[in-house]
């Protein structure tokens, strides 16, 4: 299967360890905006999602850097409100 990440050719290629990142983004992702913000705020303040419960600590902040790369796209929109 691919994704909207990578080609078919890329995905063969990938590590098990890859795969599962990608598996954990797509996850994260599929949940929506407002969820997502949460999650890059849940992830920068040293939280475990449930979703990356079986990433390393350096696929946790791949996984952040993505999201943030992610969500860049949408600006402002759907942020999540200050409590």
């Amino acid at each position: 299967m691919t994704n909207r990440f990578t080609s078919s050719a890329d995905q063969a290629a990938q590590t098990p360890r890859q795969s599962s990142l990608e598996a954990c983004l797509e996850a994260v992702c599929q949940k929506g905006c407002r969820a997502v913000r949460r999650d890059i705020a849940a992830l920068e303040a040293g939280a475990q999602l449930p979703e990356a419960a079986l990433l390393t600590q350096e696929e946790r902040r791949v996984l952040l850097h993505e999201l943030k790369q992610i969500m860049a796209v949408y600006g402002d929109s759907c942020r999540v409100e200050p409590s």
